[in-house]
């Protein structure tokens, strides 16, 4: 359905200590006040285009059709880099185009892409460094007020749009054991991984996870499972394989970082099973 009131939401890599996200919300309400604005999240690590990636993909089904999405995780910033408009069936997503918007249009059917150089929807000084204050938020307070996105700028064909390269889960042995990565640690320290819920869940059943120094962490649906303390695999709200501690840090009591890399081994189910 979609939302009868303008929504935008915003993911940034900025923090809250800082005045940046507020001021972005100023000029949203400076341009378009009725409009409602929800922080999806400004805890991205700094400069993580594929963290951000991820989260966006993995939340925006939640939200209302209609909704505009402000993305900004920007190390390009200032730089020749696009600021782009991608429109999907549902949905409107603000943000460079650097490849935060990669899992969006794996996921979202991609009705058109338009690049952001109409200076009269942007602030009039504009920064180098602050794209999302003059570029990404007046752009989507004046689509939340009603402009058409094709007053934005050009229309530029998706295809065009830079894309990043996940990781990739592999097996050489049939399928008895996957290949994955550690993606990112959430607030937690919950350990993200590149597996996903499909490779836990199928027809072979998961046995647990190995990590590189060997160890080898259980899977369990959900943290109360263990006692606390102890370290659990489990299938997250994402739809990807964590790895937690009870209670506490896995990332820093697992030693474990973005990048490493870890194995889901599955037991094979016998053949009359179903």
């Amino acid at each position: 359905m979609t939302s009868l009131r303008p929504l935008i939401a915003l993911m940034t890599d900025f923090g809250l200590q800082d005045p940046y996200v507020g001021t972005m919300k100023g000029v949203i309400a400076g341009i378009s006040p009725h409009t409602t604005v929800i922080d999806l999240t400004h805890g991205i690590s700094p400069q993580n285009v594929m963290q951000g990636a991820i989260i966006l993909g993995s939340s925006a089904a939640y939200f209302p059709d209609g909704t505009i999405f402000v993305a900004v995780v920007d190390p390009g910033v200032g730089t020749k880099r696009k600021a782009i408009a991608l429109l999907t069936e549902k949905q409107t997503f603000i943000a460079p185009d650097n490849g935060l918007l990669s899992l969006i249009m794996d996921k979202q059917k991609v009705m058109a892409c338009h690049t952001i150089t109409n200076t009269s929807c942007m602030l009039p000084s504009r920064s180098r460094t602050f794209h999302g204050r003059d570029i990404f938020s007046p752009a989507a307070a004046h689509l939340a007020g009603g402009l058409a996105p094709a007053k934005l700028g050009e229309i530029c064909n998706p295809d065009s749009c830079i894309r990043i390269t996940f990781p990739e889960n592999t097996t050489t042995d049939g399928g008895c054991s996957w290949e994955g990565t550690v993606l990112y640690s959430d607030i937690y320290g919950n350990l993200v991984t590149s597996i996903t819920a499909e490779l836990v869940e199928g027809r072979e059943k998961a046995e647990c996870v190995r990590l590189k120094d060997g160890r080898k962490v259980p899977l369990h649906e959900t943290y109360g499972n263990v006692a606390e303390g102890e370290a659990l695999a489990y299938t997250g709200s994402s739809g990807f394989l964590e790895i937690a501690i009870r209670n506490g840090n896995a990332a820093n009591v697992l030693g474990l970082k973005t990048g490493d890399r870890i194995t889901l081994l599955v037991k094979r189910r016998h053949r009359n099973e179903r």
